[in-house]
């Protein structure tokens, strides 16, 4: 059976990028990491080529690809927490790592990768049969950078945060 794994293209730095994102989350590792066998464009025989690696148990590759390609986010990954301490675990991570926080849970990482940093009752909240709930929801996450899910949670509800 095929299965579908993203190959994310970087200009020299995928080793380093795999490393820090498996450093995010549980059930992440690297699995392999292919050398050059000959110099070509991307890099001297000897250099990384591509680096294999689950993220949460999500396969993806990153790929030495010898030039710069930027990432947009009509391309991101989502990253879905249990909690707020993941959130926050996770968004501080990019943060310090280089990272810059972008609008509704978006954060672009220092290789220039957009990530969704989203708590799973987001979704809970955005496909509840309470439509005026998801309502209030959705326009409470408009208006945030990093999610909140108590904000969330109390948009949903209709309660005005204390």
């Amino acid at each position: 059976m095929s299965k579908v794994t993203p190959c994310l293209w970087f200009n020299g730095d995928a080793e380093e990028a795999a490393n820090f994102y498996v450093s995010l989350m549980p059930d992440s590792k690297i699995l392999h990491v292919q050398r050059n066998v000959a110099e070509n464009p991307s890099g001297k025989e000897g250099s990384v080529l591509v680096v294999e690696f689950t993220l949460g148990g999500q396969r993806l590759v990153a790929l030495n690809g010898g030039m710069k390609m930027e990432f947009t986010h009509a391309m991101s990954l989502m990253i879905y927490c249990a909690d707020q301490a993941q959130v926050d675990s996770i968004w501080d991570a990019f943060l310090n790592h280089g990272g810059t926080a972008e609008q509704c849970g978006w954060i672009k990482d220092r290789y220039g990768l957009s990530w969704q940093v989203v708590p799973k009752v987001m979704f809970e909240y955005l496909s509840s049969p309470d439509t005026a709930g998801a309502k209030r929801a959705m326009q409470a996450m408009m208006k945030m950078i990093k999610l909140d899910v108590e904000a969330l949670r109390q948009a949903f509800e209709g309660k005005t945060a204390a």
